[in-house]
């Protein structure tokens, strides 16, 4: 029988990674260039731990996505 070795997840520490939006830059949906960094290939939205985006902010910016896909500036899914 073969093992396997196991390989810990390194987890990223939130309080290293400063959050994108803490300055004078707003959260808007019309900036969809900036939008898309926080959405996936897929079209899934990035969590905190991934992007270093604090609580708050990451709030406010997923309403941000939701409002930028209703307005149909950024995709829904991006399945060809």
């Amino acid at each position: 029988m073969i093992k396997r070795k196991k390989f810990k997840k390194r987890k990223i520490d939130l309080a290293d990674l400063k959050c994108p939006f803490t300055g004078p830059e707003e959260i808007n949906y019309k900036d969809v260039y900036k939008l898309k960094r926080f959405v996936t290939t897929r079209g899934r939205v990035l969590s905190r731990s991934r992007t270093g985006v604090c609580k708050k902010c990451q709030r406010e910016l997923s309403g941000e996505i939701k409002k930028a896909r209703y307005m149909a500036l950024l995709p829904f899914c991006n399945y060809s």
